[in-house]
């Protein structure tokens, strides 16, 4: 077992993210083995380009609203709705509004 405190974390770059930084609360560098945890917080206007991974990914809303776009489907998440985005399937993230929004991100490595 390991406790990250709230406060604990490594800051981030996410690639074709946008105004957001990000706080990785654990992960492989930290010693799991496929997993990764981390917070993103994202100033209005940001958002993350059209873009796919080979990665399973969970959005969990904590606050603010994001809109997700997929090929053929777009949805709005508000806090405490998630999203699961399956390998290899293309998403976009734009923040809602004028506030900030801030997300769980759950990402598992092939």
């Amino acid at each position: 077992m390991k406790t990250i405190k709230a406060k604990e974390g490594t800051p981030y770059e996410a690639k074709k993210h946008f105004n957001m930084w990000g706080v990785r609360k654990i992960g492989v560098e930290e010693g799991t083995k496929r997993l990764n945890v981390s917070q993103s917080h994202f100033l209005p206007n940001g958002g993350a380009e059209m873009s796919l991974s080979d990665k399973e990914r969970v959005y969990y809303v904590l606050s603010g609203s994001i809109t997700v776009k997929g090929k053929a489907e777009t949805h709005v998440l508000e806090p405490g709705d998630m999203i699961y985005i399956a390998p290899g399937e293309e998403r976009e993230i734009k923040v809602n509004g004028n506030e900030c929004a801030s997300t769980l991100v759950i990402i598992v490595e092939p």
